[in-house]
């Protein structure tokens, strides 16, 4: 591997993998994919810096920051990474946006660990992986 190889990794997972949601209950998929960016990619550093500077704002005079508030922050950082959906209510595709995939992360935390794991793994971006 080469310095062009280790570039290219990052690059690679900027423009992400398709997750697609699966039941908590059988494991079957639920019709929601999302476009995850992968660990090494510039949009999750660039979500992880966000993610410092809301911490920072959020913080009291002394420098706490409530469990709620980290909570919501951290919702906000995982809604970053994802760059693209497909996804439909009612029968209709549901327009992607920062706050139609914070909408799908507070629906349920069965969500949440499955775009965290996703979007945490290198081997979901490795070459091949599809």
């Amino acid at each position: 591997m080469n310095l062009s190889d280790v570039s290219a990794i990052a690059e690679d997972q900027d423009r992400g993998r398709w997750l697609d949601l699966l039941d908590p209950f059988d494991g079957k998929p639920v019709g929601i994919r999302l476009l995850v960016a992968g660990p090494d990619s510039m949009v999750q550093a660039r979500a992880r810096l966000k993610l410092a500077d809301e911490l920072a704002d959020m913080a009291d005079d002394e420098g706490r920051v409530s469990a709620e508030n980290r909570e919501t922050a951290r919702l906000r950082n995982l809604a970053r990474c994802v760059l693209g959906w497909e996804a439909s209510e009612d029968g209709k595709p549901v327009p992607f946006s920062f706050e139609a995939v914070l909408r799908l992360l507070k629906a349920g935390r069965w969500v949440q660990e499955q775009v965290d794991d996703f979007a945490g793994s290198r081997r979901a971006f490795a070459k091949g992986a599809a």
